[in-house]
């Protein structure tokens, strides 16, 4: 061992001491458990209300940013009221087992990376009630954030969860980016430093701590039939962000979820750390349950024309379909969606002879259905999805015609029946080989983990505003760029992104900010909106471009950014690189710094840049060759952006 090694080894051990110094000392008093990620960055400890072993408990999150530790989430209340009791304000502490490390390699089909680490110290605490009846708290620290989930490990009961009582306390003056809830979660994401507006909010939330050390972002993780979706809400104490089962309004079913012992809450899930970190985290996916299918080989992520942006009705016309059908096979795109009315399809042939012609050219279709769970929803197809025995009848068909996928639409609902619902439909398909996402849905929860034929989640505010109302022409250029740091952290997002032409309502984003949408969004199949001229039109660089893109992923590196005013995001699919960036409505004209430090040593790089050119209807080509030590400055339009596209040189 040289000196030299022996050097930094010894400051490597003192820097670690020095971290575990600073959380002990910070959290020594009162606390009963605790336990800290493998990097010693985060720290998560359970502390007593009342400083004893009995009474109400909280967790308590920190951040070592550079040897710094800082209080991000100075309290997080936890307790569960049951039908038959309250687990929260007199628990009794039993026990926290020994700490234990989790370790996992796991691999994606889709998503931002597909070699995910699944590492994490875990411990688990014991709690009694008063009627000595038990509740495990599960905690894990990982290097990209926080999670817990609650357990009653007893073997037998069934009871109601009348109200979950975990909360977030948010110092004031934290700046945050929150969406106002709505079933449909299609809303737009708002900035505050304060908690003035009271009201429930969507996941996820974005918050900035008041010191800067670190940016968190809160979430829920692996829900499945044993519980309801949940939202945050701050309507009782604006500072306190609580966990709120849905209200008896919300949709269809039952508001309380019913459980069956031995039981285990969804993950509380707190992504945190820097920006880097949050866009890159793949913690969601991380704790959820892993895969449920041996066979995945039929998956296939990629990218599909779609007529609904142009043409609201579109697959009624046979035509029209065609059309898009050859937009796919031009631009190599794999699958073509025929949209809602496929049913009522005319103009020179029927759905038969659609799909006859769409497999005639190479491409695979897929098809869009209503979910059927509402009345007063009547686009059809209707009463194909709603019941076991109905999916059994359509996907046989769906089988025999050769259609890929399904897009179900309209659930619009978060309660435990649902939940049940969307899980019923994804274990169906996969009997038959048929890929499914969702549309009028929620947000992602991990399901794409657990049944990889879980293509997409709509839940976002995407194109198809534009023909919904004026408001997006002028929101989207920061709502855009708000996107990446919140929605699409969490999982694919079907934004349904890439329009040059225009639909019912203008876009003022330039041609260089959709055309770096394909890379900026994620989502297992990418839906292309523009019509066929939109993209023949183009020239052939960005044309070309758009032809290769991929829909999946291998890595992932956050390069710059700021919520709600640029991004800059590179993805990597085998040996090639593409970066998107974007910019907001709110900054004027800018020179982006562009830095290739994440590419390997001893490599050159074939670059080719499409950017905004001198308006926002024209775009710049340059060739240039690059490595790990080069930078190039790239001008990005107010509303603009660019992509740039990096192969090794052979």
């Amino acid at each position: 061992m040289t000196k030299q090694f022996k050097n930094s080894l010894i400051k490597s051990k003192l820097v670690t001491l020095l971290f575990s110094f600073s959380f002990s000392f910070i959290l020594s008093y009162g606390q009963k458990a605790v336990v800290t990620s493998p990097n010693n960055k985060i720290n998560v400890a359970l502390f007593n209300e009342q400083n004893s072993d009995n009474g109400s408990w909280y967790l308590q999150a920190n951040y070592n940013n550079n040897g710094k530790t800082s209080n991000v989430l100075p309290k997080i209340a936890i307790g569960i009221l049951r039908s038959d009791q309250d687990f929260s304000d007199e628990l009794t502490f039993l026990k926290a087992d020994k700490a234990q490390s989790i370790t996992e390699e796991y691999t994606m089909l889709l998503g931002k990376k597909s070699v995910r680490n699944n590492a994490a110290n875990e411990v688990t605490v014991h709690f009694e009630s008063p009627s000595k009846s038990k509740l495990n708290l599960i905690i894990r620290a990982y290097n990209d954030g926080v999670t817990f989930r609650y357990e009653f490990p007893e073997k037998k009961g069934t009871y109601t969860i009348k109200e979950e009582l975990t909360s977030y306390k948010i110092p004031d003056s934290t700046s945050r980016w929150l969406e106002k809830f709505d079933l449909s979660n299609e809303g737009i994401y708002h900035y505050a430093n304060t908690a003035e507006n009271q009201q429930d909010w969507c996941y996820p939330a974005l918050f900035k701590a008041q010191d800067d050390s670190a940016w968190y972002l809160i979430h829920e993780a692996d829900v499945d039939r044993n519980y309801a979706a949940t939202k945050l809400s701050n309507t009782k104490v604006k500072s306190e962000y609580k966990v709120t089962l849905p209200a008896k309004d919300e949709g269809v079913g039952e508001a309380l979820p019913s459980i069956v012992l031995p039981w285990k809450s969804p993950w509380r899930v707190i992504i945190m750390g820097s920006l880097a970190n949050i866009v890159e985290s793949t913690l969601v996916e991380d704790v959820s349950t892993p895969s449920v299918l041996t066979d995945t080989d039929w998956i296939e992520p990629g990218v599909a024309s779609w007529n609904y942006w142009s043409h609201n009705h579109g697959t009624k016309d046979y035509q029209v379909v065609k059309d898009f059908a050859d937009l796919a096979a031009e631009m190599s795109w794999k699958y073509t969606l025929l949209d809602w009315e496929w049913d009522q399809m005319q103009n020179g042939g029927n759905l038969e002879d659609a799909l006859k012609y769409i497999h005639s050219i190479g491409v695979k279709p897929l098809m869009w259905y209503n979910s059927s769970m509402f009345k007063w929803v009547t686009s059809t197809p209707v009463d194909r999805m709603k019941t076991h025995e109905n999916r059994v009848e359509e996907f046989t068909k769906l089988n025999k015609l050769g259609v890929s996928g399904v897009k179900i639409d309209f659930f619009l609902s978060e309660k435990q029946d649902m939940m049940k619902y969307y899980l019923d439909i994804l274990e169906d398909a996969a009997k038959f080989k048929i890929m499914v996402y969702f549309h009028g849905c929620l947000v992602p929860r991990g399901w794409q983990r657990t049944y990889p034929n879980l293509m997409t989640y709509e839940g976002v505010r995407g194109a198809e505003w534009y023909n919904n109302g004026p408001e997006l022409t002028t929101m989207a250029p920061g709502h855009n760029n708000t996107l990446p740091y919140t929605r699409n952290v969490i999982g694919s997002m079907d934004y349904t992104p890439v329009t040059f032409t225009n639909s019912q309502y203008a876009h003022i984003t330039s041609y260089g900010h959709e055309l770096a949408l394909s890379v900026v969004f994620e989502s297992g199949i990418q839906h292309m909106a523009d019509r066929p001229e939109g993209y023949n039109s183009l020239p052939d660089a960005p044309k070309t471009f758009l032809k290769h893109v991929p829909s999946s992923w291998d890595d992932i590196k956050f390069l710059d950014g700021y919520p709600g005013k640029f991004t800059v995001i590179a993805r990597r699919k085998g040996k090639d690189w593409y970066i998107g960036g974007i910019n907001s409505g709110g900054r004027e004209e800018k020179v982006q710094r562009l830095k290739f430090d994440f590419l390997p040593d001893g490599i050159s790089y074939k670059l080719t840049l499409i950017a905004d050119g001198e308006h926002d209807k024209a775009l710049s080509t340059k060739y240039m060759v690059v490595n790990k030590s080069s930078t190039i400055d790239v001008k990005i339009l107010r509303r603009g952006g660019f992509v740039a596209y990096l192969k090794p040189v052979e």
